[in-house]
């Protein structure tokens, strides 16, 4: 039988969850998606976690990963991105065990997305560094090294030209600020290059829901690293967190 487990994913608009063949990395249930709750306030996102979890309609024996937009420390997130700043400092993982009656594994949004795909994805079986970048909301980051993921790499963050670059480069601000593909590809151009220049990846995964249109961004961009499209998409995060949840419980 296959060894099943819960992802959960939550954004600063959504969150969403499945059920998650973590041998193949495969869905097995429809994805439950929900609005995040204005405000972002931990005790709402919990709800909303809850509910989700209960429609998946899952018994006490499969592991469950969560997955968040912060840095994840014992547990606690150390920073907010795109929720409330209530978060910082919070001892999240208590929460979601205290409202769900079970533990859980717990990790930042971005390192789940880029170990789905080093698992399961675009990644799979490259050598040497891998970046992962989810554009939307904001930038995350995720740094696999020879198939090991490096956590809580928050490169979306890196200040160029005195801003923090996630505000110029992500999906959202793209969106804000009408941008054409052409000129979103600058952006993006500047931030990848710094990136390189630091760290000198083999490849980039570029992942979100916007990958889904990669052919109009991703081909403007002149990088000596390899840029890629995610294969597992929007599901990157669920089935990286269901993953992680399953091989801590090994």
């Amino acid at each position: 039988m296959a060894q099943l487990a819960v992802g959960v994913d939550i954004g600063g608009t959504g969150i969403k969850g499945a059920i998650v063949d973590v041998e193949s990395g495969a869905l097995t249930s429809d994805r439950i998606k929900k609005a995040t709750p204005e405000g972002g306030k931990p005790d709402d996102i919990a709800e909303v976690v809850v509910e989700i979890i209960n429609e998946l309609g899952m018994t006490n024996d499969e592991p469950i990963g969560i997955c968040f937009p912060a840095v994840v420390k014992d547990g606690r997130t150390m920073s907010a991105a795109n929720v409330s700043k209530k978060w910082i400092g919070f001892p999240a993982e208590d929460l979601f065990e205290k409202r769900l009656g079970r533990q859980i594994h717990f990790v930042n949004d971005a390192d789940a997305a880029g170990f789905a795909e080093q698992q399961f994805g675009a990644a799979k079986g490259v050598d040497g560094l891998v970046i992962m970048t989810t554009l939307g909301t904001g930038i995350g980051t995720a740094l696999i090294n020879d198939g090991v993921l490096i956590v809580n790499a928050e490169l979306g963050h890196i200040e160029i030209d005195g801003v923090d670059y996630e505000t110029k480069a992500s999906y959202a601000a793209k969106e804000r600020d009408d941008l054409s593909w052409k000129h979103w590809a600058k952006r993006l151009q500047k931030y990848y290059s710094h990136l390189e220049a630091y760290l000198s990846p083999e490849l980039f995964v570029v992942g979100g829901g916007i990958s889904k249109q990669h052919e109009e961004f991703l081909p403007l961009l002149d990088l000596q690293a390899k840029i890629i499209p995610a294969t597992l998409r929007n599901n990157a995060g669920i089935i990286g967190a269901a993953k992680l949840a399953a091989d801590s419980k090994e």
